[in-house]
C-alpha cells in the first residue's frame, strides 16, 4: 500500500508528457557534461527515474541522455548515489537498441555489478553468457586483500538462472567449493570498527568481540546469517549472500536440472549406506566439489534450525528467523530430492520442527515448506504424513484468513502440490469449505488462482455443497467479518465500524439460535449436507455493503463459470439433475449484495440449458418443479428465459420416452398463463416492464408444445394472434418500448406462417437427432434458428397455395 503523497508522486509523474520529459533530460546532460554531481544532479536523476519508472510502458529518452548516463555509470570518480540512480533508469529503459555498455575494462567490483545489473535486464542470452564469464574472471583472480565479491555473488546468482549453461563445468565446480567454505568457514569474529578516538588521539581499530546469537548469547557455533553484531567483515557478508543464492545454485548447477533426484534408481539399504559414509567424510576436503557443497549447505540449515528455537530479543530478529526458517526448509527439500542420502539425517528434525511449530500461531506460514517436505518425501521414507496435512487444512484457514500474505502462498502451495497429493487429494477436496475463507476474505487477488484450482477441488460427492457455498461466499465474508469483530471491544473499534451502527449483527452472532446456521457456513470441511441460509441473510444484510463484501460479491460470477466449467466434464445424469434443481432453488435465495443477484443470474441463465443438455431427460424427470418455478414467484428474466427455452427445447418425446401429452398440456397452460401475465399486467415497482425475451421465448415455447400436440395448434395461434394485435396497439400495457414490440411482432408473425404447416412445424420445431446433430445453426434465449425465418419467408411467399 502506498501513502497518500507516494500515490500524489506516481500519479503526476505519469502525467509527464515527452515536452516536459525532454526539458528534464537536458538538464539531466547539462548536470552530468559538466560533471556537477553534487544535490541538483541528484535530485534531478531521482525524478527521471520516478517519470520512467511509474508507468507500464517504456519512456523514450534522447539519445544524447543515455550515452551521458551510460558515461556516467562507467565513470571511476563518479559518487555512488548517481551510479546507483543511472543504472536503475537504464533497466527501466532495458531492453533497447540506444545501450552500448560494456564491462571488459571495469576493475571496481561494485561499479560492474552495477554494469551487470543494466546488462542482464537487456536479456540477450550471449550477452548473458559474456558478462558471466567476465564475472567469474574477477571471482577467480581475487586475492584476499582484493576488491570485495559482495556485489559480483548476485550478478553470478542471475546468470546462472537465465543462461543454465553460461559456466563451464570446472567453473562451475570451482564456484560449489567456494560456496561451501563461504557457508561454513566464515569469522566468528565481528567486523572492525574504526574510530577517530578524538581530538587528541590517532586513528585507531577497536575489537568488538564475537558475533551472538539473535537471544544475546555468544555464539560458539559456526556464523550463519541469524548471527548478530554490530560489524560484519567481508566473508561474513559473502557467507550471507551464499545462503542467499544457495537454492537457485543448487537447482542450476544440479546436471541433471532443475533438482532432479541423481539418485532415483537407488535402493534405500544404499542410500542409508552414503548416508553413514557422508557423515564419517564430513571433515575432509576429499569430496567433490557438489557433494562438499551439499553437506556444508546441510550442517548450515541444520544451525539454522536450531537458531530458530532461540527467542529473538528484537522483532526484526524474529521476522528473519521466520524467512531464514522457510529457507532453511526448502534447501533441506532439494538436498533431499538431489541426494536421498540426506532423507534419513533430515526427517527427525523435521518431525520435531513440526511439532514445535504446530503449537505456535506467530511461525504459521513455517508449516507450509514443511508440508511440502512431506509432500515430496513422506512415501520414500514411509513416513505417513496424513496428520500433517489435517492440521494444515483444518486448523490454519479458519484461524488465519485475514492474512494475506499467508493466503497467498497457502493457495500457491495447494496449486504447485496438486501432482504431489495423490492419494491424500480427498483430504484437499473435503477442506473446500475451509479454503474458501481465504477466497471470501482475499477474493480479489486470489480470484485467478481458485479458477486455475476448482477442477481439482470438484468432484462428484461434493459438487452440490460446493456450489451452495459459491453461491453463499458473500454472506460468508460477512460473517467471517462480523467472527473477527467479536473477537474485538466495542472501545477497540473504529467509529466507522459497521457493527457499531448494528450492533443486532454481534448479538446475532452470539445468539444460540443462530449458532447453528453460522457453524455451518463457518465449518472447516465438507459435512455432505445442506442448510438453508435464508435467515442469515436478514441478519448480515447491514454488512452487504462493506467494501470487501462488494469484492467478494464481484468475483462469484466468476469462480461460477470455472465451477461449471469442471463440473460438467464429470457429471453423470443424477448430478446434472441435481443441480439444475439447486439452480431454480437458489435462484431467488441469494444474499443480498449490491449487484450480486444480476450477475449470479447471468451465469445461471446460462447454465441451466447446459445442464439440460448434458442430461436431457431431466426436464421430464422434474416436470413437478419446473411447473412449480414457472408458476411460482420469480426475479429476474435470465434464469426464467432460460428455464422457458429449456421446457420447449427438451420437452418431447424424441428425448424421453416417458414424455406424456398430459406434462405437455400442463405445461402449454402454465406458460400461457405466464404469457398473459407478464403482458397483461400495468408495470409497477413490484412488478417492473417485461423484457422482450421473456416474451419471444414464451412464444416460442408455447409453439413448440403446440407443434408436439397438434389439439393445441389452434389455441396457441389464437394466442399469437393477440400478442401480434397486442404489439401493434398504442396501449400495450407492460409490453416494451416500440423497438420491442416490433421484435414480438416479428416473431408473432414467423410462427403463425410456420403452424399453417403442422408437418414444417414440427420439423423444424422437433428435429431428429440426424439432423440436429450436428446443427448448422443453434437456437439461442432470444431468436429463432435460421431456418424458421427461411421456411417463413417461403410460407409468405406461397400463401396462396397454402390451404386455409
Amino acid at each position: 500500500m502506498f501513502t497518500t503523497g507516494a500515490e500524489s508522486l506516481l500519479l503526476q509523474a505519469r502525467e509527464i508528457r515527452d515536452e516536459e520529459l525532454g526539458k528534464l533530460c537536458t538538464r539531466v546532460c547539462a548536470l552530468l557534461r559538466k560533471e556537477d554531481w553534487g544535490p541538483d544532479a541528484l535530485d534531478a536523476l531521482r525524478r527521471l527515474f520516478l517519470i520512467v519508472s511509474a508507468t507500464k510502458y517504456s519512456r523514450r529518452l534522447e539519445k544524447p541522455c543515455v550515452a551521458l548516463l551510460q558515461t556516467t555509470l562507467c565513470s571511476p570518480t563518479c559518487p555512488e548515489q548517481l551510479q546507483l540512480l543511472c543504472a536503475a533508469v537504464l533497466r527501466e529503459m532495458s531492453p533497447s537498441d540506444s545501450l552500448s555498455l560494456s564491462c571488459d575494462h571495469i576493475q571496481n567490483t561494485r561499479q560492474l555489478g552495477l554494469v551487470a545489473s543494466v546488462l542482464l535486464a537487456q536479456g540477450d542470452q550471449q550477452q548473458v553468457r559474456s558478462l558471466g564469464q567476465r564475472v567469474l574472471k574477477v571471482l577467480e583472480s581475487r586475492q584476499p586483500e582484493g576488491p570485495s565479491l559482495r556485489h559480483l555473488l548476485p550478478v553470478v546468482s542471475k546468470v546462472t538462472s537465465l543462461a543454465p549453461d553460461a559456466l563451464h563445468e570446472e567453473q562451475t565446480r570451482a564456484l560449489s567449493k567456494r560456496l561451501g567454505d563461504w557457508l561454513r568457514y566464515a569469522s566468528v569474529q565481528q567486523g572492525v570498527a574504526h574510530s577517530s578516538g578524538g581530538f587528541f588521539s590517532t586513528p585507531r581499530a577497536r575489537q568488538l568481540g564475537p558475533v551472538t546469537e539473535v537471544d544475546g548469547a555468544v555464539a560458539t557455533d559456526f556464523f550463519t546469517v541469524l548471527s548478530t553484531g554490530q560489524r560484519f567483515t567481508e566473508d561474513q557478508w559473502l557467507n550471507v549472500q551464499a545462503f542467499s543464492m544457495l537454492r537457485a545454485w543448487l537447482l542450476d548447477s544440479e546436471p541433471g536440472g532443475s533438482g532432479a533426484p541423481d539418485a532415483d534408481d537407488k535402493s534405500e539399504l544404499e542410500g542409508s549406506t552414503r548416508s553413514v559414509l557422508s557423515a564419517t567424510s564430513t571433515a575432509s576436503h576429499l569430496l567433490p566439489p557438489q557433494e562438499w557443497l551439499r553437506e556444508k549447505a546441510f550442517e548450515y540449515c541444520q544451525r539454522l534450525l536450531e537458531q530458530s528455537n532461540r527467542r529473538a530479543l528484537r522483532k526484526a530478529d524474529s521476522d528473519l528467523q521466520k524467512a531464514c526458517l522457510v529457507e532453511a526448509v526448502l534447501v533441506l527439500d532439494v538436498l533431499c530430492r538431489q541426494d536421498p542420502s540426506f532423507l534419513y539425517r533430515t526427517l527427525s528434525c523435521l518431525k520435531a520442527l513440526h511439532t514445535r511449530l504446530r503449537g505456535d500461531p506467530a511461525w504459521v506460514r513455517a508449516l507450509l515448506p514443511v508440508a511440502q517436505f512431506f509432500l515430496h518425501h513422506g512415501e520414500a521414507a514411509a513416513v505417513d504424513a496424513e496428520a500433517v496435512y489435517q492440521h494444515l487444512f483444518t486448523r490454519i484457514p479458519a484461524e488465519h484468513f485475514h492474512s494475506p500474505m499467508l493466503a497467498f502462498e497457502f493457495v500457491q502451495f495447494c496449486r504447485d502440490s496438486l501432482p504431489l497429493f495423490g492419494r491424500n487429494l480427498g483430504v484437499l477436496r473435503t477442506s473446500f469449505p475451509n479454503l474458501f475463507k481465504f477466497l471470501a476474505w482475499n477474493s480479489p487477488p486470489l480470484t485467478s488462482d481458485f479458477v486455475a484450482l476448482l477442477p481439482s477441488l470438484v468432484d462428484a460427492g461434493t459438487a452440490v455443497e460446493m456450489l451452495h457455498l459459491l453461491l453463499d461466499l458473500p454472506c460468508l465474508t460477512a460473517a467471517l467479518d462480523l467472527q473477527l469483530r467479536s473477537l474485538q471491544a466495542a472501545s477497540e473499534r473504529p467509529p466507522w465500524d459497521v457493527s457499531i451502527r448494528a450492533p443486532g449483527c454481534l448479538e446475532a452472532f452470539r445468539d444460540s439460535q443462530a449458532q447453528g446456521l453460522f457453524q455451518h457456513l463457518l465449518r472447516a470441511q465438507a459435512s455432505g449436507t445442506v442448510e438453508r441460509l435464508t435467515p442469515l441473510y436478514r441478519l448480515l444484510q447491514p454488512l452487504a455493503g462493506c467494501a470487501r463484501v462488494v469484492q467478494c460479491a464481484e468475483a462469484v460470477p466468476t469462480l461460477l463459470w470455472a465451477f461449471f466449467s469442471a463440473v460438467t466434464q464429470i457429471a453423470d445424469g443424477a448430478l446434472a439433475s441435481e443441480l439444475a434443481l439447486l439452480l431454480l432453488e437458489r435462484s431467488d435465495s441469494l444474499y443480498q449484495a449490491p449487484g450480486y443477484e444480476a450477475g449470479v443470474h447471468r451465469v445461471l441463465s446460462s447454465q441451466f440449458p447446459a445442464l439440460c443438455k448434458l442430461h436431457p431427460p431431466l426436464v421430464v424427470e422434474h416436470a413437478k418443479e419446473l411447473l412449480e418455478f414457472v408458476g411460482g414467484p420469480r426475479g429476474g428474466g435470465h434464469v426464467l428465459t432460460s428455464v422457458v427455452w429449456a421446457i420447449g427445447e427438451y420437452l418431447s418425446v424424441s428425448w424421453d420416452r416417458r414424455c406424456t401429452v398430459e406434462q405437455i398440456n400442463n405445461f402449454f397452460e402454465a406458460l400461457e398463463a405466464l404469457l398473459f401475465e407478464v403482458t397483461q399486467s400495468r408495470p409497477s415497482t413490484t412488478l417492473p416492464k417485461c423484457p422482450p425475451q421473456v416474451i419471444t421465448v414464451l412464444m416460442t415455447t408455447l409453439t413448440k408444445l403446440a407443434s408436439r400436440s397438434q389439439d393445441l395448434i389452434p389455441r396457441v395461434s389464437l394466442l399469437l394472434s393477440k400478442m401480434r394485435s397486442l404489439a401493434q396497439s398504442p396501449a400495450r400495457g407492460s409490453m416494451p418500448g416500440e423497438e420491442d414490440a416490433g421484435a414480438v411482432r416479428t416473431r408473432a408473425t414467423e410462427l403463425l406462417n410456420l403452424l399453417k404447416m403442422p408437418s414444417v412445424a414440427q420439423f423444424v420445431f422437433t428435429p431428429s437427432v440426424e439432423v440436429s446433430e450436428p446443427r448448422y445453426h443453434r437456437d439461442t434465449n432470444t431468436a429463432l434458428p435460421l431456418v424458421l425465418r427461411t421456411v417463413s419467408r417461403l410460407v409468405e411467399r406461397e400463401a396462396g397455395l397454402l390451404p386455409g
